[in-house]
């Protein structure tokens, strides 16, 4: 209803500061009401804060949970993979940008892969490790590449020294994957979660390799199948 001429509208209750001039400035004190208002925002907003320390406390916990979880099955799928003669080597061939990214070099090295394997902890952050048998080119059994991210907004990433068998090490220049492998640095965390080779093989190969796997070999089995639309 339209207030009729005449009708007082009441007045909104005003917190009194000092020195806001008018009736009652020189009270020298906030309405009591507001602060009293203001004291119990503070305290909700505090046990906010308690919920919110809580609920990343038990979401890293279930990652946790699952990570293991996951982990045996990663460790089985690896033993029956052993049986396959390069089947990393095809995964990463067919891989849209590592197919591109790997050079001639990379090739004939990585015909010496034996296995690949993605560790994940979902409080520091991941490693991507390359295992070797016995080959021509270098000493290393294991070439790992580390991602950690101690102090947002900062990552650390820590590759593997390789140990070139003697008059190989000038490859590390013009050797694609394998310059990737051996170089540590401190970068910011976006460019790290970037990084469109650990991106790869962590978000595309590890979690379903098969969808890499010649075409061919995989009508019908449904293999190239829950894998993230981006990869």
């Amino acid at each position: 209803m339209m207030p009729s001429e005449g009708m007082k509208m009441p007045k909104k209750k005003k917190a009194k500061v000092e020195g806001s001039g008018g009736e009652g400035s020189g009270s020298g004190h906030v309405d009591e009401e507001f602060v009293r208002s203001i004291r119990k925002i503070k305290y909700i907003q505090t046990e906010l804060q308690k919920i919110n320390v809580e609920e990343d406390d038990k979401v890293l916990e279930v990652l946790q949970e699952y990570t293991e979880i996951r982990r045996e099955f990663y460790n089985r799928r690896n033993e029956v993979l052993l049986t396959i003669a390069d089947f990393w080597l095809t995964v990463l061939i067919n891989h849209p940008i590592l197919g591109e990214f790997l050079s001639a070099e990379d090739r004939k090295i990585l015909r010496y892969l034996v296995s690949l394997d993605v560790e994940e902890d979902p409080k520091l952050g991941f490693s991507i490790t390359f295992n070797f048998s016995p080959n021509p080119y270098f000493e290393n059994k294991k070439l790992t590449k580390t991602f950690s991210f101690p102090n947002l907004p900062t990552a650390i990433v820590t590759g593997t020294t390789i140990n070139w068998k003697e008059g190989l090490d000038k490859k590390l220049e013009v050797i694609s994957l394998f310059k990737w492998l051996s170089r540590t640095e401190q970068i910011p965390i976006s460019a790290a979660t970037n990084d469109k080779v650990a991106y790869a093989i962590r978000e595309c190969l590890w979690p379903n390799p098969l969808k890499y796997i010649i075409e061919n070999s995989l009508e019908g089995e449904g293999g190239a199948q829950n894998v993230h639309e981006e990869c």
